[in-house]
């Protein structure tokens, strides 16, 4: 088969997860949910665009939040979302889950006349099939006649193209109305009609894949074995049943005198804590195999490795790992039977699934409020000023052009907080300080629980922390620093919210080029892995050199340095950003009192109204963002 642009198109359902946050309970004693993207055909397309596969999606969202949530989540992981149509009649499907214990994870399916299921046959299109290697189908989508319809139309273009045939048998029986509302955990109700209904689908497939609860329902009868014949007798598909813990058994041809004579895929010993998307994470990594010419032995392992850390934590799509990080579990997986707890795993897991890529930014740092609380009292002016004066910055940042770079701000809360809002959700890069100003050793703005803090703040927001800090500290202070570095570093993690850690040397005392480095080394030898450095220029190529060294030791997934500004004049911006470039670590710039600190000043005083300090504050940055991109001429 000639290369063609997709490796996969799944079709169907496409929805929102709402999963109760408190383990151990009922559903109707939650009180707080986690919002992920749900629906197993999407869970199925993260997966696999994780592992690197090209996929795509046919499905339907409504013209609402939700439905935005879905599309853009789906194109942050990579998945095509040209053809998730907006529904203008029918609202984005919710499914509300928790997790009582280790063998109970109440849902419900909130899915009457849902957008996903209003999927009709002219939405799926002939030549769109012929792009992709494979297409996917699940069960759900064959309970309704027009998403049957629609289904059966891809299956018959598939055909025609060559195009391989996946069919995920995804049984609910709650989805094909066989329980009430309140049983949609319920994995298996037997029924005639849905049994016939499916072997009308699977003569034409290439790959089946289910439960052996599914096997059942699809090949009919009480008895696995029995069932896996009905399906070999309609199918020359290679069959595979997914049985948990055991791992997955895989029929390519006749079925044998016993299950355990089928080609057995042994499964990883972890501990269960989250069984709802095991499946979803098994067939990614399955498909990563069998779509790349693997044998189905490596097909196996694979899929089996995403189902076991699946299963081991909350979440389906977002728990889906990377292709690093699968790579890594293989290597030590038979001795990790919590890998949400091992530290080295999960860390890969943060920083290879990051939904968005900042190649370059240019950012306008306007997060002070202790020097401007400074200005505003030499000139009698009170908070309101401050907050209103911010809100001219962001004005004039909003008149400068950054591209090729992105935008970028660094705004407080206590002033900012209308441009923090206005800014949150409009594509910028955006970082927000939580340090109390001038605090040493750090303290926290909004008082010592971080965590409670972080979870009121949009997941977008990075957190920035301003950290004087040396190497050779006196022990107490260092160690005290360090302390709030890993308290602030865990609950980043927890709230699913980027680290930006400011490091600047105490002033007074004599620096090298080995200062900030010795630093930062410190603070990685503490357990604080930030995403972001926001450091001074080290003013020479060894200091670079060094700076690089550091952080690729200690942290290759790093997402880059960011140079600050510290009021210098142009000239010597222009000389730092010339000694960056050609530097991959550096990503930009995030600077402030050097583009808007004279306009301050004559503004506060009352020397220039709104519009003229806008204008300054605009050209100001204007010029910085063209030092940065002539850096390589300077």
């Amino acid at each position: 088969m000639s290369e063609r642009p997709l490796d996969l198109i799944a079709i169907g359902r496409a929805a929102v997860d709402l999963y109760g946050e408190q383990i151990g309970g009922r559903l109707e004693d939650m009180t707080s949910f986690a919002k992920y993207l749900g629906g197993c055909p999407a869970n199925v397309s993260v997966g696999a665009a994780r592992l690197g596969l090209r996929v795509a999606m046919i499905a339907r969202v409504g013209d609402e939040h939700m439905g935005r949530f879905v599309r853009e989540t789906l194109a942050a992981e990579g998945v095509e979302v040209s053809r998730v149509k907006t529904d203008p009649r029918r609202l984005t499907a919710l499914v509300i889950l928790g997790i009582r214990d280790r063998d109970t994870f109440p849902l419900i399916f909130y899915r009457e006349n849902c957008a996903d299921m209003g999927l009709e046959p002219e939405d799926v299109e002939d030549d769109f099939i012929a792009s992709a290697t494979a297409v996917l189908v699940t069960g759900t989508h064959f309970s309704r006649p027009n998403v049957d319809a629609a289904c059966r139309r891809a299956i018959t273009l598939a055909r025609a193209h060559g195009t391989r045939v996946v069919f995920d048998i995804d049984y609910r029986p709650v989805l094909w109305g066989l329980t009430g509302h309140g049983l949609g955990e319920e994995r298996f109700v037997a029924s005639d009609r849905v049994t016939r209904h499916l072997q009308t689908i699977v003569p034409d497939c290439d790959l089946v894949v289910g439960t052996e609860e599914e096997i059942r329902i699809a090949g009919g009868g009480a008895d696995t074995l029995v069932a896996l014949r009905g399906l070999r007798e309609r199918t020359a598909a290679v069959l595979v049943v997914k049985r948990g813990a055991l791992g997955c058994v895989i029929f390519p041809e006749a079925i044998p005198a016993t299950i355990e004579d089928g080609l057995v895929g042994p499964g990883f010993p972890v501990e269960v804590f989250n069984i709802l998307g095991a499946g979803d994470a098994f067939l990614a990594g399955f498909l990563r195999g069998w779509l790349r010419g693997e044998a189905l032995p490596r097909c196996a392992e694979l899929g089996n490795a995403c189902g076991a850390l699946v299963v081991s934590r909350h979440g389906c799509a977002p728990a889906m790992p990377s292709w690093e990080e699968l790579g890594d579990y293989l290597t030590r997986g038979h001795a990790l039977p919590r890998p949400r707890e091992d530290e080295r795993l999960e860390h890969l897991h943060r920083v290879t699934t990051r939904p968005r890529r900042w190649p370059e930014i240019c950012a306008l740092a306007f997060d002070h409020r202790k020097q401007l609380e400074e200005i505003g009292a030499r000139h009698g002016r009170d908070g309101a000023d401050i907050a209103r004066f911010k809100s001219l910055i962001a004005a004039a940042a909003e008149r400068v052009e950054t591209g090729p770079a992105v935008a970028g701000a660094l705004v407080d809360g206590r002033y900012g907080e209308a441009v923090l809002t206005h800014w949150t959700g409009s594509g910028r890069w955006l970082a927000r300080p939580v340090e109390r100003a001038g605090s040493i050793p750090v303290a926290f703005e909004d008082g010592p629980n971080v965590a409670l803090t972080l979870r009121a703040w949009p997941a977008e927001q990075i957190v920035k922390c301003l950290v004087h800090y040396r190497a050779d500290d006196e022990p107490g202070l260092r160690a005290a620093q360090d302390a709030r570095l890993g308290e602030l570093a865990e609950a980043c993690i927890a709230t699913g919210h980027e680290l930006l850690v400011e490091v600047i040397p105490p002033p007074g005392r004599p620096a090298d080029d080995s200062t900030v480095p010795r630093a930062l080394a410190a603070i990685y030898a503490a357990g604080v892995r930030p995403d972001w450095w926001k450091l001074a220029s080290p003013g020479t190529a060894a200091g670079w050199a060094a700076l690089e060294e550091t952080i690729a030791a200690n942290d290759p997934h790093c997402r880059g340095v960011l140079l600050l500004g510290l009021g210098a004049a142009e000239a010597a911006l222009k000389d730092a950003f010339a000694l960056a470039a050609g530097r991959p670590l550096c990503k930009g710039f995030a600077v402030g009192r050097s583009i808007f600190a004279g306009p301050a000043e004559d503004w506060f005083a009352g020397r220039l109204d709104d519009a003229a300090a806008t204008d300054a504050i605009a050209a100001n940055y204007r010029r910085l963002v063209a030092l940065w991109h002539g850096r390589a001429r300077a």
